[in-house]
């Protein structure tokens, strides 16, 4: 199912499911998706499914719908890909559709006779995985015991050289 992911702390795990039909969101109860957050306007934006794309249409909001960090001028329309991120005022909200990467569109460019180069689009930089860290720390770890050893090796011969 299709739906917008609040991110912004304070309003986290909040989803709003979409459907074809218009959906308002705003700062006010009357909207089918109430945001109680002063920087998002009574009555912010409507957005809607059009196939796997968000349509999205900013309703003269204060202080502006951004999707890709680029403002949407006031009763436009701009459209919202999945693993994009939609900001109404301080607060960001992911577009998520529910498929895996491998569902997700794909793009495919000649690069070359011959050459094909197929582009997917991504939701953007992940975390670093919890391995990843793990072997950074304990490398970390095992350079500054070596180097500790080492030291005290050092200063060792440079007392016992000196009798």
């Amino acid at each position: 199912m299709a739906k917008l992911v609040v991110l912004t702390e304070g309003f986290t795990g909040r989803t709003l499911e979409l459907t074809t039909a218009k959906t308002t969101i705003g700062r006010v109860d009357d909207n089918q998706f109430a945001l109680p957050e002063p920087s998002v306007s009574s009555h912010h934006c409507e957005v809607w499914l059009k196939g796997d794309d968000l349509v999205v249409k900013d309703l003269g909001s204060t202080n502006g719908t951004f999707l890709h960090e680029s403002q949407l001028a006031a009763d436009k329309e701009a459209v919202l890909k999945p693993g994009q991120i939609l900001r109404l005022g301080q607060v960001e909200l992911r577009y998520e559709t529910g498929k895996k990467q491998s569902e997700q569109p794909r793009q495919t460019v000649r690069i070359g006779e011959g050459s094909t180069l197929v582009m997917t689009k991504e939701a953007g930089f992940g975390k670093k995985s919890n391995k990843v860290n793990k072997i950074f720390l304990g490398v970390g770890i095992l350079l500054g015991a070596l180097i500790l050893v080492m030291l005290a090796l050092a200063f060792v011969n440079l007392g016992g050289s000196g009798t």
